[in-house]
């Protein structure tokens, strides 16, 4: 949680926070009980989906709606609550925060929340994330003891609407008919165990697809860049930064054609029905066979990519902010 005090800079706000770190149902009753207290009748900004129904002198920032949207995704007694809190929330509040037009959109239709006080600030994307030179890409795939320096990256939490189980069928049709040293990567840890559900499909894989686990910050713009092509299949984004940080590494990139993923990619990557496996199969095989298509998406993603910057979305934030407090 931050407060935000009224008349003062930014630099003079200050962050408010339980004394010892809490989880589950303790962080949810600190936050409606204990948090209120402290805010002072002061603007709150709670920038995770959730705060405090009791201060009404507050903007949230709301980056999905999952869990009224696909409860079944997530652990009962988490959607059940954020079902609860979400709509009311909303309601309540000065203004929202949400970085996208659909989940504007998606806020407009499940919580009856007034249009003219939810603002949509897109994300940004780290300036680390650039084309990285030869020899920092091969640094990477040494340290991640990757088996190939060909191949095609998949990243982001291991949970169901990451949309693995089709990619994984995907590749199943296409890999025999590639390159041998062509394989697919896979990347990531898998999701908070008391957030989302399980997933199946790292249960048995198909051939030349390697798993990483959790990458080290330091080796992701190099993971990135080093990759043939990016694949994000996801079925349920809030926004989605990895195909938006694999673009501004210069990765041509693969993306379902679902939620706020077309609005964040426009025209500078390949986009496919995630819930067609063939469709998803032709995709990859494309990026991977047609140098051209490759180029020609390198180039897209590089300028696309430049539009987003966290010094615009703390800029676009801020405004809210202080738009906020004044009123």
């Amino acid at each position: 949680m931050l407060e935000i005090l009224d008349g003062i800079p930014l630099d003079k706000s200050r962050h408010v926070t339980p004394h010892r770190s809490l989880n589950g149902a303790r962080a949810h009753l600190w936050e409606q009980t204990v948090l209120p207290l402290r805010t002072r009748g002061q603007l709150l900004w709670s920038p995770s989906n959730t705060g405090p129904l009791a201060v009404s002198r507050q903007v949230v920032t709301i980056h999905d709606v999952v869990p009224i949207d696909h409860p079944e995704w997530l652990n009962p007694h988490f959607a059940a609550w954020c079902r609860f809190l979400t709509p009311k929330l909303a309601r309540r509040v000065a203004r929202v925060i949400t970085d996208s037009e659909f989940t504007k959109s998606r806020l407009l239709d499940t919580t009856g929340v007034a249009e003219d006080k939810v603002i949509v600030v897109p994300l940004g994307v780290d300036a680390r994330f650039c084309p990285q030179t030869i020899e920092d890409v091969e640094s990477a795939i040494q340290k991640l003891e990757l088996p190939t320096s060909r191949y095609v990256l998949s990243l982001g939490s291991l949970e169901p609407r990451k949309n693995l189980g089709r990619l994984l069928c995907a590749w199943e049709v296409i890999y025999r008919g590639l390159p041998e040293d062509v394989w697919l990567v896979v990347s990531g840890a898998k999701g908070n165990s008391l957030v989302f559900q399980d997933v199946p499909e790292l249960e048995s894989l198909p051939s030349r697809v390697f798993l990483t686990g959790h990458v080290p910050d330091e080796h992701l713009p190099s993971l990135y860049a080093g990759a043939m092509a990016f694949a994000y299949l996801s079925v349920y984004e809030g926004f989605g930064l990895p195909p938006l940080e694999a673009m501004a590494s210069g990765t041509p990139t693969l993306v379902g054609n679902r939620a706020s993923l077309p609005e964040v990619v426009g025209d500078a990557a390949l986009m496919v029905d995630p819930y067609d496996i063939e469709a998803i199969a032709e995709g990859l095989r494309s990026l991977i066979e047609d140098d051209a298509l490759r180029a020609l998406l390198r180039q897209k993603g590089l300028e696309r990519a430049a539009q987003f910057s966290w010094d615009r979305t703390a800029e676009q934030t801020w405004r809210v902010l202080q738009d906020a407090a004044e009123r």
